[in-house]
């Protein structure tokens, strides 16, 4: 059990659970159309084991029951996504009727059971019909995913508690164009330039194209680390702020501020779209509320490979399965600074949790969940306008480029019979969320 009370929080706090489409839904029949995460991990070398989302977590049968456990852990809210390709099976044109459908079922259940719909409109299943005509890459992008938006708008917006654009851009630009780990799998600089301002340009259209229609409460979800030099000489700390620039100040200096930081212009100079300081209007548009994901911290040193400023090293912290440094000091410092230096509207921490091998028994994920809740009460406490916490995540689940050998959920899958059982994490959540002591 956790070490203090929800009313720690106060009353208006929200506590919730996340997924993404791609990593729990299945279902891929329905109409639904192909998106560049089917034909990624179909490629060998890919994926752990060569795992695909084909079933997942067959979350496009087991909703209800899925609903289930979110309302019985006492959970105030569902932060799910949508999957563009179910939607739109093509990226652009016809409707897909069937998925209209099931979001329809989805959003509907969650009302019934007194759970509050927290969407995102793109967490990384990109058509693939669209990567055909370049993705990211391509500027027009932005007024594809702005149609997208406005269908998600008219169909279910009215319905929505709180609206995403886009789930961490730096993984759709970065993570995908330049490091190459997940769909589409690039390792180009020239496209990482453009899709790391034409996902924040998407995300500004998509944000017009959304209050256009009236949808309120939006906002966005970066994925941010603590970034911290190796050692305190000058070449690791230099290595620490352009490690800083490319991972959290690309985006939080886009979005508000209007403009991009200089280590990052001056080294993509060459591969950024002509004249991108014209959408930077877009870019910063106004936002309700801002998501942060949270997990580790990036600890850097000089690098000696040509072309690469910084290489990231690692700590001497203990690890999650994954490999990441369990650094709940990194959450408090990252919300204190958003709210200093950043912005004064509402924060949630709209990802936070750790992969761990386990059975029903996960102690290492409750004192995980502990501390980051403590990490939470204390920035709140600095000042920072922390409105809630969402779980990573309620299942176990697809891993992305590590398939299914990763389990980061608060109930465990049997993916061959599709079994679901809660975790002494869940129980621990469940305990805190329903105690009034």
């Amino acid at each position: 059990m956790f070490s203090f009370d929800r009313r720690d929080f106060g009353p208006d706090f929200t506590f919730g659970v996340a997924t993404a489409a791609y990593q729990i839904e299945g279902g891929q029949g329905h109409g639904r159309g192909p998106s560049i995460w089917d034909t990624f991990s179909a490629t060998p070398g890919n994926v752990h084991n060569g795992d695909t989302g084909l079933h997942a977590c067959n979350h496009y049968e087991l909703w209800p029951a899925d609903l289930d456990l979110i309302r019985d852990g006492g959970f105030d809210a569902y932060r799910f996504s949508f999957a563009w390709p179910r939607l739109i099976p093509q990226g652009t044109g016809a409707i897909n009727i069937e998925g209209v459908d099931f979001y329809d079922r989805l959003i509907d259940g969650m009302l019934e059971r007194g759970i509050k719909p927290y969407a995102t409109l793109y967490h990384w299943d990109l058509p693939s019909t669209l990567q055909d005509r370049g993705g990211w890459m391509n500027r027009d992008i932005a007024h594809w995913f702005a149609d997208y938006a406005t269908l998600i708008a008219q169909k279910f917006g009215d319905r929505l508690a709180a609206t995403a654009t886009i789930n961490e851009p730096w993984c759709v630009a970065f993570l995908s164009h330049f490091l190459g780990v997940h769909a589409p799998g690039y390792r180009d600089l020239r496209a990482t330039a453009r899709a790391m301002h034409h996902v924040l340009f998407a995300h500004g259209q998509a944000i017009d194209a959304l209050r256009a229609e009236g949808t309120k409460n939006l906002g966005i979800v970066l994925n941010l680390e603590k970034s911290e030099p190796m050692t305190q000489s000058a070449d690791d700390i230099a290595a620490c702020n352009f490690g800083d620039a490319a991972f959290n100040r690309w985006y939080l200096d886009g979005l508000f501020k209007g403009r991009y930081p200089k280590e990052m212009t001056e080294w993509l100079a060459p591969y950024l779209p002509e004249n991108y300081q014209a959408d930077m209007e877009v870019v910063s548009r106004p936002l309700d509320w801002l998501g942060i994901n949270y997990y580790t911290r990036g600890l850097y040193r000089a690098s000696n490979v040509p072309g690469m400023p910084v290489e990231q090293v690692k700590g001497p912290l203990e690890l999650t399965d994954i490999g990441w440094e369990i650094y709940p000091q990194g959450l408090s410092d990252l919300l204190v600074r958003v709210s200093n230096d950043y912005t004064k509207i509402p924060l949630y921490v709209t990802e936070n949790g750790m992969a761990e091998v386990e059975g029903e028994d996960d102690p290492r994920r409750v004192k995980y969940y502990d501390d980051h809740l403590k990490a939470v009460l204390a920035a709140r406490e600095a000042g920072a306008d922390v409105r809630g916490y969402f779980a990573w995540s309620l299942l176990d689940n697809y891993e992305w480029a590590e398939g299914y050998n990763k389990r980061f959920g608060l109930v465990h899958v049997d993916y061959e019979t599709q079994q679901r059982t809660p975790k002494a994490s869940y129980r621990s959540f469940q305990g805190l969320l329903h105690n009034t002591r």
